[in-house]
């Protein structure tokens, strides 16, 4: 392919896409003339980079034109401390360059292969992913924050290779990021066999467009993330309903013209006008089947209403448990009911809502429900989605709110989740706060946030920390009229 420009820049046209394998350079070589016999630029390596050639390769030539001298740049296969991520040859002669390119290229290929990660040699249908914040906050607050990126893409079955971090006060329209930090990240992906790029923020469609064609990695945000650990975790077929509805709104405005192919027209005989573009044709297909989950979800809560109803009639007490995500309330279930609901140490590791009966020692009933938890950001789109069974707790008598005071961030969970549940109109709703953990602090760190917060402490794996929180319910609850309603078989009964 030969290419002419000026005498500042060169137009590279759209390049063949990379060879399959993660770790593999694109197979292209570019060589280009420096007609001032300057050395290999700043943009020179950007076009290395981001196009990921196997190398770049200026000529610099005399004042009559003639070639002189041939400077080559290559990738490093591994980072280098302090170092940029590719490596400038010494200018060699052109009419006797001493460089084998086919050998130099097997040999950079043939490290980047070796340089798998022993930990995860063995594993296989995991992705591996670096994750990205771009933020103007503390340090301190941004780690904390960068540490939940990497709890859910954990709980997404991903492998966080690396996290970057980066604090600018203003942020690239195009990108996101700043295009040299980007140039860093698609080395570091290079080298680590990487091909996803998980962002802690919200992208918009043009910036996940502009990266993932400038990088040809996958780009991910923390909202799509979300949606993905959820539809992984959806078992009930109203929870199936809502993940699919919020992802379909998510995608939604996210459509666009990738390729040529999007750009077909549909008429059919005795059309006058061209028809519909198939993106046209995806977006009504969307916005129909998301009309299509919403009659869906209005015919299953209706059948929820009416289960509600009986619980009504039977003057049965609901008690809701909710929180911030992996806090603790799947173990607090089944600490209070004897429950053998499935815990797991993991973000979202709930779903679906469950409920079970329970026995107070004053010999009446109530129904304890366990909710999906709540995140900081949690998107709209699914709040919007998940309203048919957070109505559940629009019907509470009483909110447990459980709190992981072993969490350095819990303050801020405990603002992120009474933000949400004064969103859903919750806020006057009573509530009994709950620091569970109470185990992994210092006991007076614990005592004196309790008494600052009001709350009940307790341990949800130690059964004996359990009776200040049952009382508490049992005191909240015994306002209510006596209750002649039979122990049923899933029931518990606590005793004093």
């Amino acid at each position: 392919m030969v290419l002419v420009g000026g005498p500042r820049s060169l137009y590279i046209p759209d390049l063949p896409k990379s060879r399959g394998a993660r770790r593999r350079l694109r197979g292209l070589r570019l060589v280009h003339t420096h007609l001032g016999a300057e050395p290999i630029t700043e943009e020179d390596l950007m076009d290395l980079v981001f196009l990921r050639l196997d190398c770049i390769a200026a000529v610099y030539v005399d004042s009559n034109g003639g070639a002189t001298e041939l400077e080559v740049a290559h990738i490093l296969p591994q980072a280098q401390s302090g170092g940029r991520g590719w490596e400038v040859l010494d200018p060699m002669p052109c009419y006797d360059p001493d460089l084998d390119f086919p050998a130099l290229v097997r040999l950079l290929e043939d490290e980047l292969d070796q340089n798998l990660p022993a930990d995860t040699a063995g594993k296989t249908g995991e992705d591996r992913a670096i994750l990205v914040s771009v933020t103007d906050s503390e340090r301190g607050s941004a780690n904390m924050s960068m540490a939940e990126l990497v709890e859910l893409a954990r709980a997404g079955g991903i492998i966080a290779v690396d996290t970057v971090i980066q604090r600018q006060r203003q942020r690239n329209p195009k990108y996101f990021i700043g295009k040299g930090k980007l140039s860093e990240i698609v080395l570091r992906a290079l080298q680590c066999g990487v091909d996803l790029l998980i962002f802690d923020q919200e992208l918009n469609p043009s910036q996940v467009r502009s990266i993932t064609d400038t990088t040809e990695l996958r780009v991910v945000d923390r909202t799509q993330l979300i949606l993905d650990i959820f539809a992984q975790r959806a078992q009930s077929r109203e929870g199936k309903i809502q993940v699919e509805m919020a992802q379909l709104k998510y995608l939604l405005p996210r459509l666009g013209v990738k390729d040529d192919a999007l750009s077909r027209l549909t008429g059919g005989i005795g059309t006058r006008g061209p028809g519909e573009t198939t993106l046209e044709i995806n977006r009504r297909r969307i916005k129909d089947r998301i009309g299509q989950l919403e009659d869906s979800l209005k015919s299953l809560s209706k059948r929820r209403t009416l289960r509600r109803g009986k619980r009504t009639r039977k003057e049965v007490p609901v008690i809701s448990i909710v929180g911030y995500t992996n806090a603790g309330k799947s173990t607090l279930l089944n600490a209070l009911t004897h429950s053998t609901v499935v815990v797991e140490d993991k973000l979202f590791a709930t779903l679906d809502p469950v409920s079970r009966r329970l026995r107070f020692p004053k010999d009446f009933e109530v129904i304890v429900t366990d909710t999906v938890g709540f995140i900081r950001d949690l998107p709209k789109d699914l709040i919007e989605a998940f309203s048919a069974t957070l109505e559940e707790l629009q019907e509470a008598d009483l909110l447990l709110h459980v709190v992981d005071i072993g969490n350095p961030r819990f303050e801020e969970h405990i603002g992120a989740v009474e933000n949400t549940l004064a969103g859903l109109g919750l806020d006057q709703k009573p509530t009994i706060m709950v620091f569970n953990k109470i185990d992994l602090v210092e006991a007076d760190f614990a005592e004196q946030k309790i008494r600052r917060h009001g709350a009940v402490g307790v341990s949800a794996t130690n059964a004996r920390t359990l009776h200040p929180l049952i009382l508490a319910m049992q005191d909240r609850i015994a306002g209510f009229p006596a209750r002649e309603v039979g122990l049923g078989a899933n029931a518990a009964t606590v005793s004093e």
